[in-house]
């Protein structure tokens, strides 16, 4: 493995968006947010009006500007969680 290849390996192990399709994120942000709390914090219809996570993907797959959004807000997401995961560690 040269040098280059082991530094976009270890870029990929550091993003924690890679390997995680765009289905899944939406699944575990409805999971955590449930579709209110997702259309108030990103402002798109398909979250808003008869949300299901197929008209989602079908718009997001469509529309770079409000992935890139649900990308940032998943991140968000898993960072949060694991600082409370971490906090309860803490707390035993």
């Amino acid at each position: 493995m040269t040098n280059s290849e082991k530094q976009i390996s270890q870029n990929q192990n550091r993003d924690p968006l890679h390997g995680v399709t765009l289905e899944k994120m939406l699944t575990e942000m409805v999971e955590h947010f449930g579709w209110e709390e997702m259309g108030s914090r990103i402002r798109i219809r398909c979250f808003t009006i008869d949300a299901s996570v197929s008209s989602s993907l079908k718009f997001l797959r469509k529309t770079p500007w409000a992935r890139a959004q649900v990308e940032e807000l998943y991140a968000f997401m898993l960072r949060e969680k694991a600082r409370r995961n971490r906090a309860s560690t803490h707390d035993t």
